[in-house]
């Protein structure tokens, strides 16, 4: 009598996972469909500015219709003499110029053989002077940027009304535009970039070289790497990485590197770290800026001490990645993730959680102001300090305690930062939403500063 109802519930049980299966594989199509839609954008787009370098740079755009793209340049914006075609029709459209000269204006148009999309005076770019060159370079760090509101608009505007308050004499108001990640909320879609980046910013976004950070909003689509291009083979200067997501490029006296913190491999072993290593001993600048999402530091709505949070990738970075990044000379570490501004001392060597933080890992506690900056010497000397920032609050706030104790400023306020770099010099500026200078910072290179040989656990 027992056998028949036990055949009854094996039965059932057999159609019960045949029917978990079939919905897991329904949910499953139906999740792959919405993500290839919503990484798919079919409008136009406006002129944008990629991978640029001392002899190139790259220009995108996206047309209603397929057709072969056509860019027409040059330093006159009434003979635009040189062609530049696409071999084929795209509607997203990919056009590499070359051969340029360095620190140089060209004017452009983009359009197809018959018509022209987008051009005039207002339409124009700067190469980036030869590799070396010491000359003032400005750059915009946006911190997870991806809504577009009241908020976002004033810290543009603050930034567009302090750099024209405090104008260089020659070139562009700004040379770099970079971001920490995040530049798409809530699911970095196709139409979120769209409306978050490409239409606000359209008229920054035709005249300033644009590289922004992968972020874990923006890994929820496929459109981030469809939608920009990246330096991998090396032509804008570093290691070649032959990968998107890890790569560095060189501007004027400094060499970025920017790391995958997101969907890379972390492990000690991993690809990207060896990457690094050799990168970082490759590159001759005097300067290195590194950039990923995920911060080493950070006690505002993310804690870098939990290996719970964030899957343990902030622990990942610290542990694994600060040694190479400190060994190899990395004066400054950009990264967001956390919707807060954070600062830190001067650090080396300290890679463990913030209860670990000890008096010989801070090199300079004094605060980097500008009346009393960093002091480092001059070139690159490997651990003599680098500074941390947290910049994630240019469009969302964040709670959290702000007292991680390798951080000499925290503030809890929508804002970006701006960098100044000229000769032996950065100065950092976060520059808030009401325009206010609410952090600036300095870091100092002299041959007057004494190199010390350091090693950690001494």
């Amino acid at each position: 009598m027992s056998s028949v109802p036990l055949r009854f519930i094996l039965r059932w049980l057999r159609r019960l996972s045949l029917g978990l299966v079939v919905l897991v594989a329904i949910w499953g199509v139906g999740r792959l469909a919405q993500v290839v839609w919503d990484s798919h954008y079919t409008g136009p787009r406006e002129p944008y500015l990629q991978v640029v370098s001392h002899d190139g740079i790259t220009l995108r755009w996206q047309s209603g219709g397929e057709e072969v793209g056509v860019v027409r340049y040059g330093t006159d914006p009434a003979r635009l003499e040189q062609v530049a075609r696409e071999a084929s029709a795209q509607v997203a459209h990919e056009v590499r110029l070359g051969g340029l000269q360095p620190a140089t204006r060209y004017y452009y148009t983009v359009g197809s053989e018959d018509a022209v999309y987008r051009g005039g005076a207002d339409y124009w770019f700067h190469t980036a002077p030869p590799p070396g060159t010491a000359r003032p370079t400005r750059i915009w760090v946006q911190g997870d940027p991806g809504y577009w509101h009241e908020g976002t608009r004033a810290v543009r505007d603050a930034m567009l009304q302090w750099s024209a308050q405090h104008g260089r004499p020659a070139g562009p108001p700004l040379d770099l535009w970079l971001t920490t990640g995040d530049n798409a909320y809530s699911s970095g879609r196709a139409r979120e970039f769209q409306e978050a980046l490409f239409e606000p910013y359209a008229d920054l976004l035709r005249n300033i070289p644009y590289l922004p950070i992968y972020g874990n909003h923006d890994a929820r689509r496929w459109t981030f790497y469809r939608a920009f291009s990246f330096p991998a083979a090396g032509e804008a200067g570093g290691l070649a990485s032959g990968s998107a997501r890890y790569f560095s490029f060189d501007y004027a006296n400094i060499h970025f590197v920017v790391l995958d913190s997101e969907s890379g491999d972390l492990s000690a072993a991993s690809p990207m770290l060896r990457w690094l290593r050799a990168d970082l001993a490759a590159h001759r600048q005097p300067w290195t800026i590194a950039l990923f999402h995920h911060p080493p530091y950070s006690r505002g709505g993310h804690n870098s001490d939990r290996w719970r949070d964030s899957w343990g990738r902030m622990v990942d970075m610290r542990e694994r990645f600060l040694p190479a990044l400190e060994a190899g000379g990395v004066d400054l570490v950009l990264s967001g993730h956390s919707h807060v501004y954070e600062r830190s001392h001067l650090l080396h060597c300290h890679y463990g959680a913030g209860a670990t933080l000890r008096p010989k890992m801070i090199l300079d506690g004094g605060g980097g102001g500008a009346a009393a900056p960093y002091r480092k010497p001059a070139g690159r000397v490997p651990l003599a300090g680098t500074v941390y920032a947290v910049v994630g609050s240019t469009a969302k706030l964040d709670g959290g305690p702000l007292d991680h104790p390798a951080h000499a400023v925290n503030r809890r306020e929508l804002g970006a930062l701006v960098l100044d770099v000229a000769g032996e010099r950065l100065d950092g500026y976060f520059i808030n939403a009401h325009g206010e200078v609410s952090d600036h910072f300095g870091i100092e290179k002299s041959a007057a500063t004494a190199v010390v040989e350091r090693r950690c656990g001494e």
